[in-house]
């Protein structure tokens, strides 16, 4: 690794994709400099020497962050989006990866407290891509709102007020949104969606589930 001027000439990732956030990544298109180390499993992440490491398919069980948190001091950077850091219990990094969101021009991130905003910096300035802070609550900002809005969405389709394929292109008409609330919710898995909901729901009703929402999640198998 070489570092100069704020940013890492060469630096090394090591990343635990599927190939959904795997095509994702890759559409940063870093700059030289960059090698990334693509792994299928957290055993094999640690087995990589890198500069950072980072989890886009995490899940929040003790087994996983014990394993995650031997590669720290070196950053570890993690999808969760629902779980926040006082959840995790370990200093990992945040960032918003759900599909669909991962490729966006500005990385919404959470910093634990142990981790300053300069180190981050260096990192995002050496790939090329900017990030935004986020508080460290469950579904950080976007993920709240998406949530929200395609909760609302079965909350209509179960009264019966209009259909998924109105629905989607009302949302796409009215709002100028690349995607429906129902093509999203496809695109992001609804059983995300559902965790995050139920996840809020328990510091806010206005988040509880709907129940046509409940019934979808039911009949589709969960996806990593």
């Amino acid at each position: 690794m070489r570092f100069l001027c704020g940013k890492f000439l060469v630096m090394t990732i090591a990343i635990l994709a599927d190939d959904t956030l795997k095509q994702e990544w890759l559409q940063h298109q870093f700059p030289e400099g960059i090698e990334t180390i693509w792994v299928d499993s957290v055993s094999s992440l640690r087995m990589i020497d890198a500069d950072l490491y980072v989890d886009l398919l995490f899940r929040n069980d003790a087994e996983r962050n014990e394993q995650l948190a031997r590669l720290l001091p070196k950053p570890v950077i993690v999808n969760a989006v629902e779980h926040t850091i006082a959840d995790i219990r370990q200093p990992f990094i945040r960032i918003n990866g759900w599909p669909t969101l991962l490729k966006r021009e500005i990385a919404e991130i959470v910093l634990p407290s142990s981790v300053t905003e300069d180190s981050v910096k260096s990192i995002f300035a050496s790939l090329n891509w900017k990030y935004q802070l986020a508080p460290d609550v469950p579904g950080m900002i976007t993920a709240r709102v998406l949530a929200m809005i395609i909760n609302e969405a079965y909350f209509t389709l179960g009264a019966e007020v209009s259909s998924r394929e109105e629905i989607d292109i009302a949302m796409k008409l009215g709002t100028n949104y690349p995607m429906g609330p129902f093509e999203w919710s496809e695109q992001i898995g609804l059983h995300r969606v559902f965790a995050l909901l139920q996840q809020l729901q328990t510091t806010d009703v206005r988040y509880a589930p709907a129940p046509a929402l409940e019934t979808a999640v039911d009949t589709k198998p969960a996806t990593l």
